[in-house]
């Protein structure tokens, strides 16, 4: 299968899917995009104009879960569960995920001194939603075999690591098992191949041209 994953370097979402396909173990293509100059050839293979978009033999397949769906649905090893119940409960914490980087996105563009914290609120809610749901034994959100679910939540924690260094610690603080989650993803072989290697750098440069209250801390 000829496969070509179209991406920004940023972007959380080309990363669950890279995660995905590095699980899977099959060899694909990275194609790069600047979405502030988008070519044409991107704009024929996206509709919405964002990534990720799966190329399969030059068809694509775009938004990141039908990707991850994909995927899993055509290439071994499984990474959703058998038992039909347990899988749609996994979709509904995708989901929840997707919802929890725009709570992040709130977070790092708020942009006054008031919003930041009422942003960091909410996710530490969200964190405490999720310590509930992990599997008290871990290391990963179902136990001990990797799921879609680990690859949607592993860019979503990558953020924490550059917040923490930019004087906003304690996140995981009140949420221990989310706290040891994050470390058990960032140790995957697959989740530290899906960033590129000077991520840390580029969200900081990205951070710092929001003109938002953190990008005036960062100074």
């Amino acid at each position: 299968m000829d496969l070509t994953l179209v991406s920004h370097h940023l972007c959380p979402y080309v990363q669950r899917a890279a995660i995905v396909l590095h699980e899977k173990g099959v060899p694909f293509e990275r194609r790069w995009v600047d979405l502030a100059a988008k070519p044409d050839w991107f704009n024929a293979v996206s509709p919405l104009g964002k990534t990720p978009v799966l190329l399969v033999g030059g068809d694509p397949v775009f938004e990141s879960a039908v990707i991850c769906e994909y995927l899993d649905e055509t290439l071994a090893p499984r990474l959703h569960p058998a038992d039909a119940l347990l899988r749609a409960r996994h979709r509904g914490w995708m989901e929840f995920g997707s919802s929890v980087l725009n709570t992040i996105w709130a977070y790092y563009t708020a942009p006054d001194a008031a919003a930041p914290q009422a942003q960091r609120e909410v996710l530490e809610a969200r964190f405490a939603q999720l310590e509930q749901a992990l599997h008290p034994q871990g290391p990963f959100f179902a136990g001990a075999g990797f799921c879609i679910v680990d690859a949607v939540f592993a860019p979503v924690f990558r953020y924490f690591g550059t917040f923490e260094a930019l004087g906003e610690p304690g996140w995981f603080s009140r949420t221990p098992r989310v706290g040891a989650w994050r470390a058990a993803l960032a140790q995957r072989p697959s989740v530290r191949a899906a960033a590129v290697a000077d991520y840390d750098a580029r969200l900081r440069a990205f951070l710092r041209e929001r003109a938002s209250e953190l990008s005036r801390r960062m100074q």
